[in-house]
């Protein structure tokens, strides 16, 4: 079996790529699995290309192997596409998914549903050392809720309605997000890169 090492500290990501690699006949390995302790690498981009990009190649250049990143968040178009790369931190240090929502609901609560249109947005890197490292973008689109609903998934899963569903993320099980999901649709991108690897 093919491994490659995801450049993320964040179980709940880690526990998804995990899920889409499997279909590929590849162990994805977290920076939680590896005995080697590696320094945390600063997200000071100003895109999420840039912010996972950092990652990739600054992991891959210490190991010298193949990393894959990622930069996601939620870009709500009533909020001027906020809160993006500040998703995680959106509620400040230390950073607090609940305390996330919270913020999210307050900034909204005067909006209507037509205009709590937003989208979840995954930008995938993968960093060979000695060469041009890969982006690919994932997308999914929806609106968000009213009210925190749901116990699966994470961040902010429980107030995002994915278009054609009536439920929110956190409710629908692993296997139907998985096949909707921002990650999901960015790692279709490297459909052709996956293949190459086996």
């Amino acid at each position: 079996m093919k491994e490659i090492i995801i450049a993320t500290k964040n179980e709940g990501k880690a526990k998804e790529f995990k899920v889409l690699f499997e279909r590929y006949g590849i162990k994805a390995t977290s920076l939680l699995d590896l005995e080697q302790e590696l320094p945390d690498i600063e997200e000071t981009g100003s895109t999420f290309e840039e912010n996972s990009a950092l990652k990739s190649e600054g992991i891959a250049n210490i190991l010298q192997i193949p990393v894959m990143a990622d930069d996601s968040g939620l870009v709500i178009d009533a909020l001027d596409g906020e809160p993006g790369i500040f998703s995680a931190r959106y509620a400040g240090e230390p950073k607090d998914d609940k305390k996330n929502i919270v913020k999210v609901l307050e900034n909204l609560k005067d909006v209507p549903t037509e205009e709590r249109t937003a989208r979840f947005v995954c930008v995938l890197s993968v960093s060979i050392p000695g060469e041009t490292t890969i982006f690919k973008k994932g997308y999914c689109e929806g609106t968000i809720a009213f009210e925190e609903k749901g116990s699966h998934g994470f961040g902010y899963d429980p107030i995002f309605i994915p278009d054609g569903y009536n439920q929110t993320m956190a409710e629908l099980g692993p296997g139907e997000k998985n096949k909707i999901s921002h990650r999901r649709n960015a790692m279709v991108q490297l459909e052709d890169w996956i293949q190459n690897l086996r």
